[in-house]
């Protein structure tokens, strides 16, 4: 058995022990089982499925995150994370609100950028100026 944890930025989101975990790399879909090597790996937002001590499978919607697998700890940090409802529903809070977010981040990345370079355009024509 591995013992699954998954933190948000303000709380210990899900604590339990697990018999199988499935998850989403940039590179593609993984699972992890009690006696795969230690492993890390960057999440992209997507479903997060594990299997409890009852060998339920559990889904949850978790947004972009990195996954550290430790002896038998399997730590998520991911900075949102959705459970309960069917898959689709889980699915749609994917796409509707980890997805957009992400998209709103590059928009706020740019704009940033584009201050940054404006900020030291105008530096260095100050300075051409002083000297």
């Amino acid at each position: 058995m591995m013992n699954l944890k998954i933190l948000l930025p303000s709380e210990v989101f899900l604590e339990e022990p697990v018999f199988k975990i499935t998850a989403e790399a940039y590179n593609g879909s993984f699972t992890l089982l009690p006696r795969h090597i230690d492993f890390t790996a960057a999440l992209v937002p997507g479903i997060l499925s594990y299997e409890d001590e009852k060998k339920e499978e559990n889904f949850l919607a978790v947004d972009e995150g990195l996954l550290v697998k430790s002896g038998d700890n399997v730590v998520v940090s991911t900075g949102n994370a959705a459970a309960g409802g069917s898959l689709g529903e889980l699915e749609q809070i994917v796409d509707d609100k980890f997805k957009v977010m992400d998209e709103k981040e590059k928009q706020v990345r740019t704009a940033t950028a584009k201050i940054e370079a404006g900020f030291i355009r105008r530096f260095l024509e100050i300075s051409k100026n002083v000297l």
